[in-house]
């Protein structure tokens, strides 16, 4: 499955600062679900599922205590290698605990035991006391549970390979998942101190994680996943998102940039409306998730490719649905629209999901193998 050329972070590395063609496409994944790993691998993880859970500090802590943690650390090292990643994907934990959380059967090739849906109708913090009671995490208790995960990482590293860092969800998404969409819309027209006051808590805490994993030698990169949008447009008025969010978005990138490091965004929705905000004012290097039907990467390319980086773009739909024929010849379109001049890593529109057809996802990394080399030959990719 590995590149012939092997591991080799410098090249995610040129496409992330828009320093020309490397020596082929690289490919980039916001991060692949737990099925797809163990499928891959042929190697089971713990089922130990820590997102989003009440009494995160305690589920950590029996994780690490257990060897659990290591041993999952382990497996995905493996799957990122295996698969020919430049890179290691590794969540900086905010411990944001929040229990506003519902429970559905899972009907993917590769079920989740559970799949996990936000409860929009109800938050943790709902209310000015809701928010004084609130467990907030304290900042150093962050680098309690992050360095034993990075150090392990780091001492079993391939050669060649580093570490992209994730925060734990972002700015909007952390205070909408805490107070539950309704409740956090309402509060937008009737409470905004409290709104506020969310914003400055969270953005604390998630700028703080920048910092934090910035820092550190063998994190080539920093990763914010924020979703803020629907196909059509943002979440929230860009006014607000100007008001509440960029503003704490950008010191997480100066973070970042006070380090030498690129910083990428993840972030669905059709943010056309505010483009401009994030290159120009928040200052991100990169852009990930990208949905043909309203926001195609070929088309964030050619309108911003020359600014930023453009990170995937292989629509989810069609990874999981098409037949794999049609869909390396969707990759290679994909590829001949975004890979001259560099700036461009290859994967799927949003995460590997447990959905997205396994074939299809090998094709996918194929044809950027095959196809991928530069000089790219757009003749090569016809037929």
């Amino acid at each position: 499955m590995n590149s012939m050329s092997g591991p080799d972070f410098d090249r995610l590395s040129r496409v992330l600062f828009l320093d020309g063609e490397p020596d082929r496409v690289p490919f980039y994944e916001h991060f692949a679900d737990r099925e797809v790993m163990e499928a891959l691998t042929g190697e089971p993880l713990s089922r130990a599922n820590l997102k989003g859970k009440a009494d995160l500090k305690r589920r950590l802590r029996e994780a690490m205590k257990s060897g659990a943690m290591e041993h999952d650390l382990r497996v995905t090292i493996r799957f990122y290698s295996k698969m020919g990643y430049d890179y290691v994907p590794l969540v900086v934990p905010s411990l944001l605990s929040r229990d506003n959380l519902l429970l559905a059967e899972d009907t993917a090739e590769l079920p989740h035991p559970k799949r996990v849906w936000q409860d929009q109708n109800r938050g943790v913090i709902e209310s000015r006391e809701d928010f004084e009671r609130y467990p907030w995490p304290d900042l150093d208790e962050i680098q309690e549970f992050y360095m034993p995960q990075y150090e392990f990482v780091r001492r079993n590293l391939p050669k060649g390979m580093m570490v992209i860092a994730e925060t734990s969800g972002g700015v909007l998404e952390n205070v909408m998942w805490l107070m539950g969409a309704v409740p956090f819309f309402i509060a937008l027209h009737r409470d905004p101190l409290l709104v506020e006051e969310m914003f400055t808590k969270v953005g604390t805490i998630v700028s703080h994680c920048c910092a934090l994993a910035a820092e550190l030698e063998m994190v080539g990169a920093v990763v914010m996943g924020d979703d803020m949008g629907y196909k059509t447009g943002p979440m929230i008025s860009p006014e607000k998102l100007r008001r509440y969010v960029f503003p704490w978005q950008k010191r997480g990138v100066e973070n970042v940039h006070k380090e030498g490091k690129p910083f990428i965004l993840h972030s669905c929705g059709n943010l056309r409306l505010v483009m401009e905000d994030l290159i120009e004012y928040v200052g991100i290097d990169a852009k990930h998730s990208y949905e043909e039907t309203s926001y195609p990467v070929t088309e964030y390319k050619r309108l911003y490719g020359h600014r930023i980086a453009i990170l995937g773009g292989v629509d989810m739909d069609r990874i999981s649905r098409l037949p794999e024929l049609e869909l390396r010849g969707y990759v290679k379109e994909i590829i001949r629209g975004c890979a001259p001049g560099g700036g461009y890593a290859l994967g799927c529109g949003n995460t590997v999901a447990n959905y997205v057809k396994i074939e299809n996802y090998l094709a996918m990394l194929e044809v950027g193998r095959k196809y991928g080399r530069y000089p790219v030959r757009p003749s090569n990719l016809y037929g």
